[in-house]
């Protein structure tokens, strides 16, 4: 227990379910949700059928790569949740820092949450919430890791991890996500340690100070990358006298 009273959260709380093959470990862990599953439940599969990115997009999810997603069941007050893609970037970044070469190229995260290594894209991360009929929130951590298989990427350079040296297997790369993830959700603390997550995530930060264009749903914007605020949200500095921080958006350098 804590000092306060709160349980600390530790790898024996996670379970793990492994799949040959499946349309979206996202999905998978949905259905679990809608069907009564507590949460803390990994689903991991070789190949996923139908994988998806943020908004929409599709998710080639060929063999020889880690897809992977966590079912967290009411992690933290709705007010709290908009820290939690931070936190994860954080778990996934370290645990691909342990399977990286030492002469591989930079490990950075572009915000919000894609791991590049040497400004290159290897990993996304699709987080989905859910409110079921019981009354609970399901959220749902997608994690896709390019580890020997690099698809295209019409918007941005892509990369994977046998390119950088490294000859770690997708059930290698699992087992410290595994551990990074239980670590790092600890420090968030329910969306308490904000404030420590957003320290962590600055230190490993893609391009701040840097001018970067944004792409909004309606709108395109550019500026200089001011960094983070402490809620996580993207720092724009539009040259006009004024910071304008930002929710979301697809990130762009130059």
């Amino acid at each position: 227990m804590a000092s306060d009273g709160r349980r600390r959260m530790s790898l024996g709380d996670f379970r793990h379910e492994a799949l040959s093959e499946t349309s979206s470990t996202n999905s998978e862990c949905l259905a679990r949700a809608r069907a009564g599953d507590g949460g803390n439940l990994w689903v991991t599969a070789e190949k996923q059928t139908g994988g998806r990115g943020r908004r929409g997009r599709l998710w080639v999810s060929e063999r020889g790569n880690l897809y992977a997603s966590l079912l967290l069941i009411d992690p933290a007050p709705m007010e709290r949740l908009g820290s939690l893609p931070l936190a994860i970037a954080v778990a996934v970044h370290q645990a691909i820092r342990r399977v990286l070469p030492l002469g591989a190229e930079p490990l950075e995260v572009k915000w919000p949450n894609d791991i590049l290594i040497g400004r290159k894209k290897t990993c996304g991360i699709l987080v989905e919430g859910e409110g079921l009929p019981d009354g609970r929130y399901a959220l749902i951590v997608g994690i896709g890791i390019n580890i020997s298989v690099m698809p295209d990427n019409p918007l941005y350079p892509v990369t994977c991890l046998r390119q950088q040296g490294s000859a770690a297997s997708p059930e290698e790369l699992f087992a410290h996500l595994f551990a990074t993830t239980a670590e790092v959700l600890e420090i968030w603390d329910q969306g308490r340690g904000i404030g420590d997550i957003t320290a962590l995530w600055r230190a490993i930060a893609c391009g701040i100070g840097e001018k970067i264009t944004v792409n909004l749903p309606d709108r395109s914007i550019s500026g200089q990358f001011a960094g983070i605020d402490d809620n996580g949200l993207l720092m724009l500095d539009t040259g006009t006298g004024r910071i304008m921080p930002i929710a979301a958006g697809d990130v762009f350098f130059g």
